[in-house]
């Protein structure tokens, strides 16, 4: 079983620890539409990139008449 021949100071332990914190997202503006974004990710809203159109989206789809 493995166990530490030596006690591990707080101070030892929380330096190994120091790369472990989550860190914030970066979000940016899409210059298209104005909503928030990863950086270099197509824009989930409108569905440009880099200031062209990379995926269509689609209207409004009416569930009542796709189910009939």
């Amino acid at each position: 079983m493995a166990v530490p021949q030596n006690k591990v100071t707080r101070s030892r332990r929380n330096m190994r620890r120091a790369h472990d914190s989550l860190i914030a997202g970066n979000p940016a503006e899409c210059p298209n539409c104005g909503e928030l974004k990863r950086p270099h990710h197509v824009c989930g809203a409108c569905g440009y990139y880099d200031d062209r159109e990379v995926i269509a989206q689609a209207d409004e789809i009416d569930l009542d008449e796709d189910a009939a």
